[in-house]
């Protein structure tokens, strides 16, 4: 968490920075575990001050403010990785002691964006062409999932010895599925997490790519899920809607609004699954 619901979800939040002119950047100091920045945040602030904002992009869980040329200084990517924690906000944090950069644009009344994480895992990274390729181009990220398709899947997973759940969760398979998104895909796919990728069929793989595009779109269309706590915020400090139409994610115990059963909860690869043991079934 944030998955790509989530993240898209930030990046169409902020998305009315582009075209703005970047005043100045901050890293405001704290005694909480710091977050990974590169380079070094004196540096990365002079070499974002009074550039523009081209436009802001998503890769997988990535948000990637697209950095417009200046003078001799080429295209620059800004990716930000909110991993379990980080949010992008354009209103006041949730504390100040977790905001871990701040973007100030010219011009009066202009909101700045604020990065908030805090549980420190999230990172910052400044790249050029060559860098953002590297860190997520096709060798390190597959398809993204509102995109994915049954070929894709089969290609990179029909001969893998891995349960199938556990395979969703690779980011060089499919970008932007995670924990909460790859339990509701293989419930309304028909198909039992434990079930081994090499014993699944074309039609199965059909089925899965064919529920990941549709609930991750509708996930994005209701925001994202805040869920337990309720971290997760959109960029105007709301939460995320899609958690009351989950179907078996934290649901163990509960009937299963197909066939009444009672769904379960596993552990798969240190990470808590959950399904329908009669609906699911195992290939």
């Amino acid at each position: 968490m944030p998955e790509l619901p989530e993240v898209e979800t930030m990046r169409r939040g902020i998305a009315g920075i582009a075209g703005l002119r970047i005043e100045a950047v901050a890293f405001p100091r704290s005694r909480v575990r710091p977050i990974s920045i590169l380079p070094r945040p004196a540096t990365l602030a002079e070499r974002l001050r009074d550039r523009t904002v081209a436009e802001v992009h998503r890769r997988g869980k990535r948000i990637v403010i697209e950095i417009a040329p200046a003078g001799d200084d080429g295209q620059r990517w800004l990716a930000i990785e909110p991993r379990m924690t980080g949010l992008m906000l354009l209103v006041e944090p949730p504390t100040p002691e977790h905001v871990r950069m701040v973007m100030e644009f010219m011009g009066r009344g202009r909101k700045p964006l604020t990065f908030w994480d805090r549980r420190g895992l999230g990172t910052i990274r400044l790249f050029d062409d060559a860098g953002l390729d590297g860190a997520c181009g096709p060798h390190k990220h597959g398809p993204d999932g509102l995109v994915v398709t049954g070929d894709d899947l089969m290609k990179r997973l029909g001969a893998s010895r891995r349960a199938v759940k556990v395979a969703l969760l690779d980011q060089r398979v499919v970008a932007g599925i995670g924990n909460i998104y790859a339990a509701e895909i293989l419930f309304r796919s028909g198909i039992d997490p434990r079930s081994r990728c090499r014993r699944l069929k074309r039609a199965q793989w059909e089925a899965i790519a064919q529920q990941t595009r549709r609930v991750l779109a509708e996930a994005v269309r209701h925001e994202g899920s805040s869920i337990g706590d309720e971290t997760y915020r959109t960029a105007d400090n709301r939460a995320g809607r899609f958690q009351r139409r989950h179907r078996v994610y934290g649901r163990e115990g509960e009937r299963c609004p197909r066939c009444g059963a009672a769904i379960l909860r596993i552990v798969q690869a240190q990470r808590a699954t959950f399904f329908c043991p009669a609906c699911q079934r195992r290939a």
